[in-house]
C-alpha cells in the first residue's frame, strides 16, 4: 500500500488505481464497472474474461475503504467460493495489505484492522441466514446458484443498502440469474462481454474451439448466450407467449 497520504486517498477516490496498484492492468469494460456507482450490477461474461479479478478489486477496495464493511462472496459449492476468496488475497498480498485470514469448515475470511470482513461461503441456503448490514454481495457462477439462496440471501441488503454483484456464464434459460438479466427492470447495471471482445483469448484458438465444441455448448461459453436447456420439452420463448393474466392460475 502507498506510505503517502495521498496515495492512499487516490486509491480510496479510484479503484482502478488499486487494481494497478495490486498488478492488474484493468480492461476499459472493468474500469468502467470498478468506477460505478450502481447498486446492482450483472456480469454475463465468458470464461477467463475477467469477471472474477475484477470482483476481486471491487471486493477489496470495499474492505479495504469502507470501514467496518462485511463482504460476502457466494458460489454454489466451497470450492469455487475458495477460488474467489483466493484471487482476494493474491490482491492483499501484492498490496502488501496486512489483513490475517482464518478458515474455517464453513466459511472463508479475511478480516481487517478498521473492522471490515470479507467472507466466503459456499451455495447453501442455511450458510448466509445469520449475517446482515452486507455492504457487498458478490454471487459467483450465479446462473448455477441456486434461487433459494439467492432469495435468501438478496435481504440482507436491505437495510444497508448494500450492493450486489452477479457474475456468471450462461446456463440455460431459467434460473434468477437469466431472469434478472432479460427481465429484471432498469435498475440493473448490465456488462456482457464475449471471448471475442477479451484480448487474453488468442484468436486462432477460439476458432479451433469453435470447431470441436458443439453449437450450443460455443455459443454458451464462449458468446455468452442464454440457448435453450436441452431437457426442456417446449422452448422458452413458447411458454412466457402461452402465458395471460386474463386466465386465473390453477394454483397459488
Amino acid at each position: 500500500m502507498p506510505a503517502s497520504l495521498a496515495g492512499d486517498l487516490r486509491l480510496a477516490l479510484d479503484p482502478v488505481a488499486l487494481a494497478h496498484a495490486a498488478g492488474i492492468a484493468a480492461d476499459p469494460w472493468q474500469a468502467d464497472l470498478l468506477r460505478s456507482d450502481a447498486r446492482e450490477m450483472i456480469l454475463l461474461c465468458s470464461r477467463q474474461a475477467g469477471k472474477s479479478t475484477v470482483s476481486s478489486i471491487l471486493a477489496l477496495h470495499e474492505a479495504l475503504y469502507r470501514p467496518s464493511s462485511l463482504v460476502l462472496l457466494l458460489s454454489p459449492s466451497l470450492r469455487q467460493s475458495q477460488e474467489l476468496f483466493r484471487k482476494v488475497k493474491e490482491r492483499m498480498r501484492a498490496l502488501g495489505v496486512a489483513g490475517p485470514t482464518v478458515g474455517e469448515e464453513s466459511a472463508l475470511r479475511a478480516e481487517f484492522g478498521n473492522g471490515s470482513r470479507i467472507v466466503a461461503l459456499p451455495g447453501a441456503e442455511a450458510t448466509v441466514r445469520g449475517y446482515s448490514g452486507v455492504g457487498l454481495l458478490i454471487v459467483d457462477e450465479a446462473a448455477r446458484t441456486p434461487d433459494a439462496l439467492y432469495q435468501a440471501a438478496r435481504p440482507m441488503l436491505a437495510v444497508s443498502g448494500g450492493r450486489l454483484v452477479l457474475l456468471s456464464t450462461p446456463w440455460g434459460k431459467r434460473g434468477f440469474f437469466h431472469h434478472e438479466w432479460t427481465r429484471g427492470g432498469p435498475g440493473w447495471r448490465r456488462v456482457r462481454i464475449t471471448a471475442e471482445e477479451c484480448p487474453r483469448i488468442p484468436k486462432d484458438w477460439l476458432a479451433a474451439e469453435r470447431a470441436r465444441t458443439p453449437d450450443l455448448v460455443y455459443r454458451q461459453e464462449y458468446d455468452c448466450e442464454f440457448t435453450e436447456t436441452i431437457d426442456s420439452a417446449f422452448r422458452y420463448d413458447d411458454v412466457l407467449t402461452a402465458l395471460t393474466p386474463e386466465v386465473a392460475p390453477l394454483f397459488d
